[in-house]
């Protein structure tokens, strides 16, 4: 799931930091989304301990992050999980919206992609009717296959279609474009601030950080060859177009394409949003209800916002490195690895803890190392430098194309294929 419309604007990173770089972040990064992912999921294995032990039931009651972080470290740290967990799938959801819109106009473009945006918007708010994370089971490994799909058919296109005439890889330039491109690689990777739900939905939650690690694998055999065979074959050209089915010539297989990837960002959009729906629903004191209809109206103000921000900052592209240095750094890379630091900083707890260090890495003071290496580099070089490149990008996107943009990095109609 957390690949998704990314893949799309891999290529785009790709003519931002050139080729050696983009290969280098994507391996690095990735590593560094499962290591966090399995300090996420031990928080969750030992909140849940704790808790069962003090005889707490769970029963009609999906466990959250922020829960997790308010149990093993208190209220503080609570707020500060909720606030950064909400607002960064709050704009992951934007994301997906912005993405359907991009993508259909590449197939239909009698209307412009704002419109397209109000479409989806419509479609997308069907997802309040989707009760929990069981219930995505089929669809996550039908998503897993539309991906599989759009990867390599983006691959093959590419080499098929062959270099175009003069190309040019001239990347990197432009320290702005290098850490901006940098910065989309750390969101690509990002996806797991909703890995608390998802192991509450697992029959065998134990067995996530397992199957994380090797979803990542299998993810880079997706991400790598499709952003190396784009940047190969439209080097710069890329660096004006975001998204890499714009540079492709239109197709059945493209057509099929755009269709598997709006179908995935539907159950993306789900996936990002259901977790903005739990909180809502504990607000307001409906959590617990099993009337689901009353809990899709319930719902339906979650997605309001959504949809008039995707409508406000359409910049495919670039929003996703602005989301990933001001949100996905803090939400599951530098709050999961110092709250794993102060959940076992007593020896007592470290003794005791449900999860011991992994069997590659058997001693605490090396996971310690780890975790403060992962907190500095996020620190200096995503929120440092990747927020300033991010966000002086995204001013720039709002000075070219203006808030509102009817139609982002739309081609001339009478040039459009």
């Amino acid at each position: 799931m957390q690949v998704a419309q990314v893949l799309l604007t891999l290529p785009y990173s790709f003519s931002q930091l050139g080729m050696a770089s983009g290969v280098t972040f994507q391996i690095f990064y990735g590593l560094m989304g499962s290591w966090t992912a399995y300090l996420i999921s031990c928080l969750y294995v030992e909140y849940r301990a704790r808790k069962e032990k003090e005889n707490v039931s769970f029963k009609n009651h999906i466990i959250q992050w922020f829960e997790v972080l308010d149990g093993l470290l208190g209220p503080y740290w609570k707020a500060i999980g909720l606030a950064f967990n909400c607002t960064f799938l709050l704009f992951g959801s934007v994301i997906q919206l912005i993405a359907c819109g991009s993508n259909i106009y590449y197939i239909n473009d009698r209307f412009d992609k704002r419109t397209w945006t109000y479409i989806f918007g419509a479609c997308c708010s069907l997802t309040v009717l989707i009760p929990s994370y069981h219930n995505y089971r089929v669809w996550s490994f039908l998503g897993l296959g539309m991906t599989t799909y759009t990867a390599w058919y983006l691959t093959v296109a590419a080499i098929v279609n062959g270099q175009v005439k003069g190309v040019v890889h001239s990347a990197p330039t432009k320290l702005v474009l290098y850490f901006t491109g940098a910065t989309n690689i750390l969101y690509t990777f990002g996806g797991h601030a909703i890995t608390v739900e998802i192991m509450h939905a697992m029959w065998k939650p134990k067995q996530f950080k397992s199957v994380y690690l090797i979803s990542t694998f299998y993810v880079f055999t997706l991400t790598l060859p499709s952003a190396i065979a784009m940047y190969w074959a439209f080097g710069d050209q890329l660096l004006t177009h975001s998204n890499a089915f714009a540079l492709l010539p239109s197709s059945g297989a493209r057509d099929l394409a755009v269709v598997l990837m709006l179908i995935h960002q539907f159950i993306t959009f789900g996936f990002a949003c259901t977790p903005l729906y739990f909180v809502w629903e504990k607000l307001i004191g409906f959590h617990t209800t099993q009337n689901l209809l009353f809990r899709a109206l319930v719902r339906l103000p979650v997605v309001l916002p959504i949809w008039f921000l995707a409508i406000i900052f359409p910049f495919f592209g670039p929003i996703n490195s602005a989301v990933g240095a001001l949100l996905v750094t803090f939400t599951v890379y530098i709050v999961p690895a110092l709250a794993h630091m102060l959940t076992y900083r007593t020896a007592s707890a470290r003794q005791n803890a449900v999860e011991k260090p992994p069997a590659f890495l058997p001693s605490w003071v090396a996971v310690y190392m780890i975790n403060a290496f992962i907190v500095v580099w996020t620190l200096v070089v995503g929120v440092g430098f990747g927020g300033w490149a991010s966000v002086t990008n995204f001013i720039h996107q709002i000075d070219t194309f203006g808030l509102f943009a009817k139609c982002y990095q739309c081609p001339p109609k009478s040039s459009h294929s």
